[in-house]
């Protein structure tokens, strides 16, 4: 990993006490939600937006179930966000069980009601079979970017990969594969969540050397349950190092005591990416707005009163 003499400075300082005193707040901050199954998740998950909203995030994102499960409730909640909130709406969008189609009438819905951000994902079957393309459909995720661009001119992000997809064949096939989401149309690539700073520099590194130019956002998933961390890393190939099973024993029955070390360990390796020139992170909320506030706040970011409701251009 190549480290530049101004990275070298900002380490050290990083290294100094306190961590986080006079951190510039120059970091973009993104956040991904999931739509709402019941009227109290929907009370908890506005509470989360408007708490975050001051923030003044580059977009937020509503995911998309396994087989378009929550079609119609992504779409309702992303179109909310749009005409409620002052925050760019980005919209996901799969290949999954649907044809060329019928994604392009989704796409379409989308930018008449002035979201013009989607992020295009092959998806995930909703069975253990894995992934099969519909007959008529997209046939992966960087078909669908190159559709979606020929549909409107969208903003587009995609899923970014630092080790590797489960269905991968390694990292130089998923670099292949990530280029070729770019090539097609594709603004920055998101990253998995990861839980070590190494990780992530390594794959930028590996990116850059693919002769991928496009922005990599690192995924930042602060945990509070460790049983069900692990059980979603096993499905997207993300490493648990050992040390984090450690924090976390003893503290099923603390819920608190899960929530500050949540907050620590997220804050210090967000604090350790920007000692390595990151400076745009994305947050998996899972609709709870504390701990990426605390985490914002930290790194330098003051919450701020919410310009004007965004507007259809």
């Amino acid at each position: 990993m190549t480290i530049s003499v101004s990275q070298l400075e900002e380490a050290r300082r990083a290294l100094e006490a306190p961590l986080f005193a006079d951190v510039a707040g120059d970091t973009s901050v993104s956040f991904e939600f999931f739509p709402p199954k019941t009227p109290k998740m929907e009370e908890a998950l506005w509470e989360t937006v408007k708490t975050l909203e001051p923030f003044r995030p580059e977009f937020v994102s509503v995911t998309y179930g396994a087989g378009g499960s929550t079609r119609e409730r992504t779409h309702a909640t992303v179109a909310r966000i749009q005409a409620e909130t002052s925050m760019p709406a980005a919209a996901h969008l799969t290949c999954v069980e649907a044809s060329k189609g019928e994604i392009d009438e989704i796409a379409d819905a989308y930018w008449q009601a002035g979201v013009r951000h989607i992020v295009a994902l092959r998806g995930d079957a909703p069975g253990a079979d894995g992934f099969v393309p519909h007959s008529q459909g997209y046939t992966n995720a960087a078909d669908l970017v190159a559709g979606l661009k020929r549909l409107h001119p969208f903003e587009i992000s995609v899923a970014a990969y630092p080790e590797c997809h489960p269905d991968s064949q390694g990292l130089a096939h998923d670099l292949d594969n990530l280029k070729r989401k770019i090539d097609a149309g594709a603004t920055r690539g998101i990253t998995q969540f990861f839980f070590q700073p190494e990780t992530f520099f390594r794959f930028r590194d590996a990116a850059a050397a693919a002769g991928i130019t496009a922005e990599m956002v690192p995924g930042i998933m602060p945990v509070t349950n460790f049983a069900s961390i692990v059980k979603m890393s096993k499905l997207c190939g993300t490493e648990v190092p050992a040390w984090l099973g450690r924090l976390f024993d003893g503290l099923e029955d603390h819920a608190t005591a899960r929530q500050l070390i949540a907050a620590t360990l997220a804050a210090e390796l967000c604090r350790k990416l920007y000692a390595g020139d990151v400076r745009s992170l994305h947050f998996y909320t899972l609709n709870r707005a504390e701990l990426s506030f605390a985490i914002c706040h930290l790194l330098g970011l003051r919450a701020k009163a919410p310009v004007a409701a965004a507007v259809a251009a």
